[in-house]
């Protein structure tokens, strides 16, 4: 039922091209584990080992400070429509934040979403598939709005005041600092 490869295939790249939401998981050797879902059109494949997103504003910052820390990342997508799969990549990540040239560098690849914070940029080492067979099909009606008028009401100054008073520690105390 699942197989695991070193890479994404086209049809894989397909599918993740296809998919509305996915999810991000990271962790540390203690402490609590990190599983958050992400929307709207904040990823990009760049080739077979590698995939970048925009990581937009959230209550808080768990993967970035994670990945700080320790530096292991892993990515889901899920068929919710169409033929049965689930899709896992598994890796390590890079944070680029709004001062580095990487995200000069890369941030062009995505439409302009209010609230972008970071960029992470994943190595891809391992690639998995299963069955999915157990996920519901589920109708995709629309992306919600919410989260990006949200950042745009707040504008630059007040994302980097929400940064610096709700994005700067983990839920397990570790530190992160906005440069």
């Amino acid at each position: 039922m699942g197989r695991q490869i070193p890479e994404l295939t086209l049809p894989l790249i397909e599918f993740i091209k296809n998919q509305k939401m996915f999810f991000v998981a990271t962790a540390m050797d203690e402490g609590s584990v990190n599983l958050s879902p992400k929307g709207l059109d904040s990823l990009r494949v760049i080739n077979s080992q590698r995939v970048i997103w925009l990581n937009l504003t959230g209550s808080g910052n768990e993967t970035a400070i994670h990945l700080e820390h320790k530096n292991r990342i892993t990515l889901m997508f899920c068929a919710f429509e169409g033929d049965p799969l689930i899709l896992r990549l598994y890796g390590t990540a890079k944070v680029y934040s709004h001062k580095s040239p990487e995200w000069e560098e890369h941030i062009g690849l995505f439409p302009e979403i209010a609230g972008g914070r970071q960029l992470i940029d994943v190595h891809i080492e391992k690639v998995q598939t299963s069955c999915g067979m157990g996920i519901p099909i589920m109708e995709y009606q629309h992306q919600r709005q919410e989260l990006v008028d949200w950042a745009q009401k707040q504008g630059e100054s007040g994302l980097k005041k929400y940064w610096e008073k709700k994005n700067t520690v983990s839920l397990d105390g570790l530190p992160h600092k906005f440069d």
